[in-house]
Formats: C-alpha cells, structure tokens, sequence
C-alpha cells in the first residue's frame, strides 16, 4: 500500500459533499432511494466510512455497519457490531490492504463502544465479501449456512456469539409468487421496477414485501434478507438478480409447478 489514504464517515451534514456511493451515479433512481434509507438509518448508529486516495476524488471503497440491534440481515447479533457492506474498486486496488483500513476503522468503533465485537455474514456468491479476507483479519466462523453463508466473528470480549434467525422457518408464511426486499441494496431497486413488464407478460400473480425496518429484516425468509424469491415456501433466490435471471427461474417454476 504505496498511496496516502482518506477515510472519510458519513454524517447527514456531509453526505451532499461526500455522496454514499454504493457504485452507483448520485442520479441514479437507486442511489436517491439508498440515501433516503441511510438518513433514516443514522439515528440508529449507521455508519458508512469511504476511503480515498490521496489526489482522486472519487472513492475507491466503502464500509456499512451498524449495532447488531439494528442489522439487516437475518442475524441475531445483540452487542456486536454488524458489517452489512465492504467494498473495494476497481480490481487494481484489491489485494492492497485497503480493505483492512476499513475494517480497523470498524474494530475502533467496537472497541470505543464496549461491544462484543464484529460480526459479518460472508457468501461464496459475488453479491457479498467471502470470508477468507475476513479469516486474515482475525475472524471466525461460528454458523453456516446453505448454500455457503459463513457468520464470521472478531471477538474483542467474552459474550454470547451471535446466530443465524430461523429464516427457513419463515418461508412457510409466504404463499403464491413473492419478493420480499428492503432499501438496504440500492441496485435491488431497479430491479423491482423492470419486472413489472415480465410480470404482466406471463400474467402472474405476484406480491411484493417491503422490509421496512431491521426488525422485518431479521425475519426475512432468507439470510442476506435485502432479496428473497419465494414460491409457496420455496425459495427460488436469496439475493440480487438479473431480469434475464428471473425470467429464467419463472419458465422453470412454470414447467414444474404451473405456476400463475
């Protein structure tokens, strides 16, 4: 790590100087969603921690957390801190340490605030951090799940460890074709929008849930909790996908199931 670093916290008083980015244009319908369920975050103890090189003055990564009370994923973890997010971009600044920066800046906050410590989940899938970085940075797994879902911890004081909520367990309330999303993903947004077409054009009946607090979230039918597909208790996708994706899984369902 050759470059002078930046790490700058978001507060609603700087975020129109530093706009969250979460990679996405500050026009983009997404993004102004996204900034919308941050400031009703903050109050909360949200933070978003971007990291700039020294002489660009676009980010180069991003850290969201928050106090496991209020995490968005289907997690009990009461006492710790709860990473939701961490990014870094493009590749040729991955692999540099950059991301530790960021998770040091999250152990501080840990340490300041008397928790238990840090807590992630981790996924093998492109959509979230896979847990060997987070092996590096001294943590450990303490649950998993399928398909490849890691709940990793960095204890920093004697407590109870957090656990996975019985997201299968809430499969069974949703019947027919549902999606069930929060804000918590910007790109989920568009997404919700662009499928109405797909929707009308095969004349489905389709509910769509949205989270609305973290308390919803950790109820979710799946782990990541910001996107769930869900058929009569089945759960056809537990994160982001595309419309392609999605037509795809409904010309399978509709083979299998006949599903309207």
């Amino acid at each position: 790590m050759n470059s002078k670093t930046k790490i700058i916290g978001l507060k609603p008083e700087n975020i129109a100087e530093y706009p969250a980015v979460c990679f996405l244009n500050p026009k983009n319908e997404g993004y102004l969603i996204k900034l919308k369920w941050l400031k009703e975050r903050f109050s909360e103890g949200l933070k978003i921690k971007q990291l700039y090189l020294e002489g660009e003055s676009k980010c180069i990564g991003f850290i969201e957390y928050v106090p496991g009370e209020f995490a968005w994923r289907a997690v009990d973890a009461k006492g710790y801190i709860f990473i939701h997010c961490i990014w870094i971009t493009p590749n040729k600044n991955k692999g540099k340490g950059y991301a530790s920066l960021l998770i040091n800046e999250c152990i501080k906050d840990a340490k300041k605030e008397g928790k238990y410590g840090v807590a992630v989940v981790t996924s093998e899938g492109s959509f979230m951090a896979g847990k060997e970085f987070f092996l590096k940075n001294g943590f450990e797994s303490v649950a998993s799940a399928k398909p490849s879902f890691e709940l990793m911890v960095k204890a920093l004081k004697k407590g109870p460890l957090p656990k996975f909520k019985d997201w299968e367990k809430q499969l069974g309330k949703y019947k027919g074709l549902n999606i069930i999303y929060s804000n918590q993903c910007p790109w989920i947004a568009r997404f919700i929008n662009e499928i109405d077409e797909i929707v009308k054009e095969k004349k489905l009946i389709l509910k769509i849930t949205k989270l609305k607090n973290a308390k919803q979230a950790q109820n979710a039918p799946s782990i990541y909790a910001s996107f769930s597909l869900v058929y009569n208790g089945k759960l056809l996708a537990d994160h982001y996908i595309s419309n392609r994706r999605f037509s795809n899984i409904l010309e399978k369902e509709l083979k299998l199931t006949g599903l309207k």
